[in-house]
């Protein structure tokens, strides 16, 4: 059983896997830092600087009274905050993956099928239809 075990694990598709998985996750954190970082500032200054981050409800106020200043602000004074802004970051940080993701899958999928459509073809495919083509003459 351990052998067996030993064989999958060190299989190729699993530590295929297994680098996929951590490609993924480093791409996940530079789409995250690219939302945060480089595209909400500039589209917060174009909606009369906004920062998306900030972007909150209280639902239940802290030990000190509302309105907060900032998100950290809430959250040092323990109110209960709705962070709609955090989640706006998050929605367009998925929508960049899930299109990156689509494109790899295309091109991938792009590329077996021209490797398939370059294939040679069965022996006896072509000797098949050889025979076919002579047969056509007659």
């Amino acid at each position: 059983m351990f052998e067996e075990f030993k064989k999958f694990a060190l299989g190729g598709n699993v530590v295929d896997m297994a680098v996929g998985i951590v490609i993924g996750a480093a791409f996940g954190t530079i789409v995250a830092s690219l939302v945060e970082d480089i595209l909400m500032p500039p589209i917060g200054l174009l909606l009369g600087g906004v920062d998306f981050s900030n972007l909150f409800f209280v639902l239940k106020e802290g030990a000190s009274q509302a309105p907060y200043s900032s998100l950290e602000a809430a959250r040092s004074a323990g109110a209960v905050t709705l962070n709609y802004g955090s989640f706006i970051n998050t929605l367009i940080s998925f929508l960049i993956i899930s299109a990156a993701i689509f494109m790899v899958v295309k091109l991938i999928n792009k590329a077996r099928n021209q490797q398939e459509d370059k294939k040679p073809a069965d022996p006896q495919t072509v000797l098949l239809a050889e025979i076919r083509d002579l047969l056509k003459q007659r």
